[in-house]
């Protein structure tokens, strides 16, 4: 994070030395790099740091309510349902106030998540959840491609930049946007992460400790969209951040619970976009690429290795496999069951001896053997 978040203020046009970054910042006004510093990737930086601790935040808060590791907001409707809500009124030419542009977010992150937990029963089961959640998100990305299709083609470029989660030209104003939203959210995340431990057990345990699993699913939803549609509104859903910050948090560290989990997967999240947003401003220069798309592309590679190799270290921990059972009796090896007790010679008759004579009481006696039978069909 230090190393990207170096190559974020210094890099670029026009270049600025690392150690002359905080003579640039304290220029201020006076210099063109201090300009550009403080005005342009400072605030870049800040945002970026925000957005991805946000995002891992969320991205955990989601997998443990639900106990699965592939709930992402992506995948709940949370995220399109948020990018919904900020481009209708950019393709409907509605002229909405700066400090109320996050509420169309969030009211399309609650619609979003709220439509998959009323179409699964209201979180009742966690695999149903998921499964609707995918429904709902692809039904409100045919919303989106329907308000492209209206758009113009200047509205449309935009549209598309912002679907592909971007941070280019954003000032200290979409920052600051941020902060009341993160005031009510963050206190409750904190309130959270001991709940979120609890309904790792399951509903049925859960409930047994006193936590109500359908309520607390319910309040995880509504904390994890207090976290995203702030940042939705203001950079674009940014993909796969909030799937991949998780299992880093839990692969460097698989023996802690929720609580431990959750500050380390917002710094990895932190991480993961100020790290994505390098490539993107200086892989194409003079051309910005989104951020989000490099988030997708490092994301989901690096999240489907840390679960493979963190099934195998599950699997390691938990020992070798039970020897199987010995085959042998413990009274040591089996005697022919053709024959008698013992092993006496086969004389005459004794040669279609029988031990397993249904009724027979006494000692094992010799019989002639049916005509057209061997003992060893009778052993059979």
């Amino acid at each position: 994070m230090a190393a990207s978040s170096v190559c974020l203020l210094s890099l670029g046009t026009p270049y600025v030395p690392p150690h002359r970054l905080v003579a640039a910042v304290l220029d201020g006004d006076t210099t063109l790099a201090g300009i550009v510093v403080t005005e342009l990737r400072v605030p870049r930086l800040v945002l970026a740091l925000v957005a991805g601790a946000c995002l891992g935040a969320a991205g955990l808060v989601l997998q443990e309510a639900l106990r699965n590791p592939l709930a992402v907001p992506e995948m709940l409707g949370v995220s399109s349902g948020a990018a919904l809500g900020v481009a209708a009124p950019l393709v409907l030419t509605l002229s909405l106030p700066a400090a109320v542009q996050p509420l169309p977010a969030i009211g399309g992150a609650a619609l979003g998540g709220g439509l998959t937990l009323l179409t699964a029963g209201l979180g009742r089961s966690p695999s149903a959840v998921l499964l609707t959640g995918a429904a709902v998100a692809a039904a409100l990305q045919a919303a989106l491609l329907v308000l492209m299709v209206m758009a113009d083609q200047l509205d449309l470029q935009l549209v598309y930049r912002y679907l592909l989660g971007s941070l280019s030209a954003r000032t200290w104003d979409d920052v600051t946007g941020l902060w009341p939203w993160l005031l009510v959210a963050v206190p409750a995340l904190v309130l959270c992460a001991p709940v979120l431990s609890v309904m790792r057990l399951g509903d049925e345990d859960a409930e047994a400790l006193g936590v109500r699993a359908h309520r607390a699913r319910l309040a995880a939803l509504a904390i994890a969209v207090a976290l995203i549609a702030p940042v939705t509104a203001v950079c674009g859903p940014v993909a796969w951040v909030g799937f991949l910050a998780p299992h880093l948090a839990r692969w460097f560290d698989p023996a802690a619970g929720a609580v431990r989990w959750l500050p380390w997967s917002a710094a990895w999240g932190a991480a993961v976009v100020t790290v994505a947003d390098v490539p993107a401003r200086l892989a194409l220069a003079p051309v910005e690429t989104p951020a989000g798309a490099w988030t997708a592309l490092l994301g989901v590679p690096a999240g489907v290795a840390l679960m493979r190799s963190g099934g195998r270290g599950r699997a390691h921990r938990r020992g070798p496999a039970a020897p199987a059972a010995v085959r042998e009796s413990p009274r040591g090896p089996r005697r022919p069951v053709s024959g008698t007790a013992t092993e006496a010679p086969r004389t005459g008759a004794s040669a279609g001896t029988r031990r397993d004579d249904p009724g027979h009481d006494g000692p094992v006696g010799a019989r002639p053997a049916p005509s057209g039978t061997t003992g060893t069909e009778d052993a059979r």
